[in-house]
């Protein structure tokens, strides 16, 4: 899942989406820090590729996109509006090719400005970023070449405090960012970041009412922090593959940037530091038990301020979650199985 998979919908109530090969799955609390239903279906019955990608706007509504079959040996990206999380997801509804036509590309990314309008990215087969836009007032505008040159596995979509919308990618020996200058304007590819950057390891968290920072591994394995403009800062090696979940949140009255990534022992790994405070140093903290190879974690902030983490195994199913508890630190309550 490309995105936060783990949200706090308009209700208060948290979620989790659960891809498996064909479809896309919802789950929710009851009622705020109460149990959770069954898993259902998203968006009917349409048959679904892999790797969806999810994004949240100011709204708290979530959009949704994937890949799905077409025609024999094509596909074609669909995009639905979950508006809340017991309330059924509105139908997939087509979103068409990058290049027209043809089959996969990359995987999706989504970003949802101040305006609730989703932003889909997808590389396209010219080795670039592709972007379509929903309409102010319903619809869908062209898709648009961005530009951009070998890039490599998933983007990192996100919305500013400002309301704009960036997307930064991978490639050989770098990291490319696009930024909107006004809103609804088209992303520009605005600076190249020399950088040996591993791959499907970038995530980006708004951190300023200016700004956006972009976390990433590098080839020797350390976390880094980047934000344009200034120079990328190792921030602490690498607790393990794949990419960091990160949220804004309150610790002990101070604004905090949150970590997690499972770590190579197979538990959970967390950080935090003071936001955009680099300096100040971070280091990990493991919690609960070991997880399967495939385990992903997710982040999120529930309606009382207080910090949620879950970790998914598409290949169990196996879905886990712990909350804050209410004292100094960033203690957690037992991870529990849900």
């Amino acid at each position: 899942m490309n995105g936060d998979w783990l949200l706090r919908g308009r209700d208060g109530r948290l979620s989790v989406y659960l891809p498996t090969d064909d479809a896309l799955l919802c789950r929710a609390e009851r009622s705020p820090g109460g149990p959770w239903t069954a898993p259902h279906r998203v968006g009917g019955e349409q048959i679904l590729h892999p790797s969806p990608a999810v994004g949240q706007g100011s709204d708290s509504y979530a959009h949704l996109v994937s890949w799905r079959p077409t025609v024999s040996g094509e596909a074609g990206l669909v995009h639905s509006t979950h508006f809340r999380p017991r309330l059924a997801a509105l139908d997939w509804a087509p979103l068409g090719h990058p290049d027209k036509k043809g089959s996969r590309t990359g995987p999706p990314a989504v970003a949802v400005d101040a305006e609730g309008r989703a932003h889909v990215f997808v590389r396209n087969n010219g080795g670039g970023v592709s972007m379509v836009a929903q309409k102010e007032k319903g619809g869908w505008e062209p898709w648009r070449d961005l530009k951009g040159r070998d890039v490599q596995g998933e983007l990192a979509a996100v919305t500013g405090e400002s309301g704009r919308v960036e997307v930064y990618a991978a490639a050989p020996g770098g990291i490319l960012h696009w930024r909107q200058e006004e809103a609804g304007a088209q992303p520009s590819l605005e600076e190249a970041l020399e950088a040996q950057v591993r791959p499907d390891t970038l995530r980006a968290l708004a951190t300023s009412p200016d700004g956006t920072t972009l976390f990433y591994t590098d080839e020797s394995g350390d976390l880094c922090a980047w934000r344009p403009g200034a120079k990328p800062v190792t921030l602490l090696p690498s607790a393990g593959p794949g990419p960091v979940s990160a949220v804004r949140c309150e610790l002990d009255g101070h604004d905090c940037t949150l970590l997690a990534q499972r770590s190579a022992s197979g538990r959970v790994a967390f950080a935090a530091y003071p936001t955009e405070q680099e300096a100040a140093g971070a280091w990990w903290a493991e919690s609960g038990p070991a997880l399967p190879a495939d385990a992903t974690v997710s982040l999120a902030v529930d309606e009382d301020g207080r910090v949620v983490a879950a970790t998914l195994s598409p290949s169990t199913g196996q879905l886990l979650l712990t909350r804050r508890k209410d004292e100094p630190g960033l203690a957690l309550e037992a991870w529990r199985e849900v």
